[in-house]
């Protein structure tokens, strides 16, 4: 399988410790098999950042990672849910401490996590929730209308060595 990571520089080597907490996964290394959603996150980065170039990070994995029973994998699949909607919120939460939640990954207890992106869309819905502006059962009946792409987060030192770097390519 193909993973491409956007971005506004090159991945020379993949550091964890560099990686962003308060993600939709928490802390880790994101990938899309989805070239283009990788090269709009790429533009979009460098936009936001104000300098560098949008590159793709292109790198392999075996097809069967998923499965590995050597590996800790939360998997949400493709469809938002409320699962994934509370492990979000939880995980983007700065004050949020009960890290023995399953649906947490601040402490990386998941190696790998993989589920929809919560897109701009998304973070409206959840701060109406975490607001009380909408109810558990608004905010699931809203998230079925929600086309959402797909992303893998990689959280642990043995996750990422799965990955094998194939090429840098400039968009």
């Amino acid at each position: 399988m193909i993973l491409y990571h956007g971005s506004n520089t090159e991945v020379k080597e993949i550091a964890l410790k560099m990686c962003k907490p308060f993600r939709d996964f928490g802390r880790g290394f994101y990938l899309s098999d989805i070239r283009v959603q990788a090269e709009n996150m790429a533009k979009r980065t460098v936009r936001i950042k104000g300098y560098g170039k949008p590159i793709l990070n292109v790198y392999e994995i075996n097809d069967s990672f998923m499965r590995s029973n050597d590996l800790k994998i939360k998997d949400f699949l493709t469809i938002p849910s409320e699962e994934w909607a509370l492990f979000v919120m939880n995980n983007r939460n700065r004050s949020f401490s009960d890290l023995t939640d399953p649906l947490c990954n601040q402490d990386c207890k998941y190696d790998i996590v993989h589920g929809p992106v919560a897109n701009d869309d998304m973070a409206v819905l959840f701060q109406q929730y975490e607001q009380n502006f909408i109810d558990l059962e608004m905010l699931k009946k809203r998230m079925t209308y929600k086309e959402l792409s797909i992303q893998y987060s990689f959280h642990t030192e043995k996750a990422v060595k799965l990955l094998k770097k194939l090429e840098t390519i400039y968009v």
